[in-house]
């Protein structure tokens, strides 16, 4: 019998590579997001018999319920939630950065990460036999900051809590969580890189970039141990971005 994943921000970037991974993989994977159009168009390309979509808004506490009602009452239980739903805002001095747009990505990368971790716990605590792997996209920005890049550090750090207290919370039920900080993931978000992006001392210099597959498969790594084992933290970057003694 396959194991049930759950990918959310699942139906473009990272979120999708790694469904496509976990559904070629052995693992039935549903994704989730706001778009039910762009979450259809990536199961008919994984195929039905390896996905489904269910639509949800991460930062809405009924659509979560809803989201695990429907997994619990359709495949019966989850074994891996990859929590990777984010978003973020242009860069700007924290002076410069309107509260809405503050309030807007910590709703999406540490709220909505939050109710999804929940959702999951609770049915991995509650199904039989118990027990389930949760895997939250923390970014090397829960380490060190960009340039102007205050709210979404701010919640990428409060994912390595959040990893850390889910991580405790979780042991009485077998329950194991982990969080992959990543650097540099060919993406829609990454594209702009090669053009020059802010260092710490301010100048503006290209990056390179690594392929997301090698995301995915880090991350179904992650996913195939055993509950006994767990890879607590995992840093998966481009070799020669400037992390190591960035600043």
């Amino acid at each position: 019998m396959k194991k049930i994943a759950l990918v959310t921000g699942g139906g473009s970037g990272i979120g999708l590579a790694c469904a496509k991974t976990l559904a070629a993989n052995d693992y039935f994977t549903v994704i989730t997001g706001r778009r039910l159009n762009v979450l259809e168009e990536a199961v008919e390309a994984m195929g039905t018999e390896n996905s489904a979509a269910i639509a949800c808004d991460v930062t809405k506490p009924e659509d979560v319920d809803a989201l695990y009602t429907s997994i619990e009452s359709t495949y019966g239980r989850l074994n891996v939630l990859f929590n990777n739903a984010g978003n973020n805002v242009p860069a700007a001095p924290i002076g410069d950065i309107p509260v809405e747009d503050f309030l807007r990505v910590v709703n999406v990368n540490y709220i909505g990460a939050f109710l999804c971790a929940r959702g999951a716990f609770n049915l991995m605590r509650s199904q039989n036999p118990q027990g389930g792997r949760i895997i939250n996209n923390g970014s090397i920005s829960a380490a060190v900051p960009r340039p102007g890049s205050a709210p979404y550090t701010s919640t990428k750090h409060a994912i390595t809590g959040l990893t850390r207290s889910i991580s405790l919370d979780g042991r009485p039920y077998n329950i194991a969580c982990g969080q992959i900080d990543i650097g540099n993931a060919a993406s829609d978000m990454t594209a702009k890189m090669g053009g020059g992006v802010p260092q710490a001392d301010l100048s503006i210099k290209p990056e390179p970039v690594m392929s997301v597959d090698h995301v995915s498969d880090s991350v179904l790594h992650m996913a195939n141990l055993p509950l006994s084992a767990n890879v607590q933290f995992m840093t998966v970057m481009a070799t020669n971005m400037p992390f190591i003694g960035r600043g």
